[in-house]
């Protein structure tokens, strides 16, 4: 039997809060380096968001150059997200795929899934890759704080406390909340000293009482596009795209990024153009969707109080920031997995052993 007088105590070099896709890919990205983790996950399982993405089929990434990438994400956030996706574009992420077993499937437009167009497939090579590199991973363990200490910090839970050097918020936004996504990650950001930008709804559909738009319901067009225009019935923002209409107004990638445009720019009114091959509508001052059903979060960590070279605080040292817990979005098509696994990589690779 040891001698557990000689036994030491250490703090865990990193804890990574959030087992989704930020927090999975994070976690890989620790194995790779040699760097010691842990990951914490509220829910039964991991990556309950990414089982959901692009209908199930996981759109994980977009093959086009990060020069492209951070063109169609757009300013302020492709400024923020710019020496992430430099440091992982892409090619490397849907690379590190394909070299652990995943057969992939590009779609004309670039789009990257699983060859199965299972999303299950993604996860499995998150937790295999867990499993061969000996990562501790605890699930049905949300976390209830973290508080900064001397020596790093101490993860609390509502049965243990967890000493750590680094902590990785991976928490992302607070839409769909039964994945887990519930705001919490924000919250300790804001405890610890941080500005968190207003939440709300980046990539949704929208609500329409017109009549005639509402009698096609079930049509679905995938050679749309869409356009928002504002009070003068000018075009400020198109993109080409699927487009479907549903019992209570439009859906599909060209009306999310047409309403991810809006929010993101504060249009407070503003009208949809929507153009498929039967026929063109214009939508007045359509309402859009709540949060809770939003593809992804717009707002969080205020991008002011995080460095964009390393994904740390500036307020809190060995503090990082990965995802949709951040104030980042992109467009619908694998732009936000994207964000969060290349944010993700770049906080791994800058925390300090």
């Amino acid at each position: 039997m040891k001698d557990t007088k000689a036994l030491t105590h250490r703090p865990v070099p990193l804890a990574i809060v959030g087992g989704g896709a930020a927090g999975l890919f994070a976690a890989a990205a620790a194995a790779s380096r040699g760097l010691g983790c842990l990951v914490f996950e509220r829910k039964a399982r991991i990556g309950s968001k990414l089982l959901m993405t692009a209908n199930g089929r996981c759109n994980f990434t977009k093959d086009i150059t990060p020069e492209r990438m951070l063109a169609d994400i757009g300013e302020p956030v492709a400024s923020f997200v710019g020496p992430a996706i430099w440091a992982c574009p892409p090619a490397m992420i849907a690379g590190g795929f394909k070299a652990r077993g995943l057969a992939i499937r590009r779609m004309p437009d670039g789009r990257l899934f699983p060859a199965s167009g299972k999303a299950a497939d993604v996860v499995h090579v998150f937790g295999d890759e867990l499993r061969n590199s000996s990562i501790p991973l605890l699930t049905n363990c949300p976390v209830t704080g973290i508080q900064p200490v001397k020596n790093g910090f101490i993860v609390a839970t509502r049965n243990f406390t967890v000493w750590a050097k680094n902590v990785l918020v991976a928490t992302g936004g607070a839409s769909f909340p039964k994945t887990g996504s519930v705001g919490d990650g924000q919250d300790f950001a804001r405890r610890m000293g941080h500005r968190v930008e207003p939440l709300r709804a980046g990539l949704t559909g929208c609500e329409t009482n017109d009549r005639a738009i509402r009698a096609m319901a079930g049509a679905r067009f995938e050679n749309g596009a869409a356009a928002a225009l504002i009070v003068d019935d000018s075009e400020v923002f198109r993109w080409r795209g699927e487009v479907e209409i549903e019992q209570w107004g439009v859906s599909g990638a060209a009306i999310y990024n047409c309403t991810r445009y809006a929010v993101r720019n504060g249009l407070r009114t503003f009208d949809l153009l929507i153009e498929t091959p039967e026929g063109t509508w214009t939508v007045r001052r359509p309402v859009i969707r709540p949060l809770k059903e939003a593809i992804v979060t717009m707002g969080g960590v205020s991008l002011d109080e995080v460095d964009p070279t390393t994904m740390e605080s500036r307020l809190v040292p060995g503090l990082y920031f990965a995802g949709e817990v951040l104030d980042v979005d992109g467009p619908t098509g694998g732009y936000n997995l994207t964000i969060a696994f290349a944010t993700a990589n770049l906080a791994v690779r800058s925390c300090k052993t």
